[in-house]
């Protein structure tokens, strides 16, 4: 049975909630990633902040990021998936809730990240192609 633990990216660090998006972008470059996922003061996940989201949800916005923190922009319930959880149950996650990163925790501790890339390294083409289509399905109406 492969594992979220088997195919997850390691070394994955928390941005705290109270330090700044202008730090919590400092680090993506450190990182050389795309998102963090955000912790409270006892190092448990209240959410995920994106490089979109500093962009988007706060200089578009015309906010300074030396302001606002990570945890202002924490929104709605993070999800993530244990360690030791089969690699169906991360792709169900992932297509259930439509995100494209999923925070690994194990004994309450961040111990990576799973993204787009680590299935593509990881998984079969037709398990890819059923994960995107869940995943980047629209709703919309025309």
């Amino acid at each position: 049975m492969t594992t979220a633990g088997d195919i997850m990216h390691r070394g994955a660090q928390w941005i705290p909630a109270h330090e700044t998006l202008d730090r919590a972008a400092q680090l993506m470059r450190e990182l050389n990633v795309g998102a963090l996922p955000i912790s409270d003061e006892n190092e448990r996940l209240c959410g995920i902040l994106t490089d979109r989201d500093i962009v988007v949800g706060c200089v578009a916005m015309g906010h300074d990021p030396a302001r606002v923190t990570a945890g202002d922009m924490a929104k709605g319930t993070p999800r993530w998936i244990a360690a030791d959880a089969d690699v169906g149950d991360v792709l169900r996650e992932m297509r259930e809730h439509q995100i494209r990163r999923l925070p690994v925790i194990q004994d309450k501790r961040l111990v990576g990240m799973i993204s787009e890339a680590d299935l593509v390294r990881h998984l079969a083409q037709d398990q890819i192609a059923s994960w995107a289509e869940g995943v980047y399905a629209t709703t919309a109406s025309h």
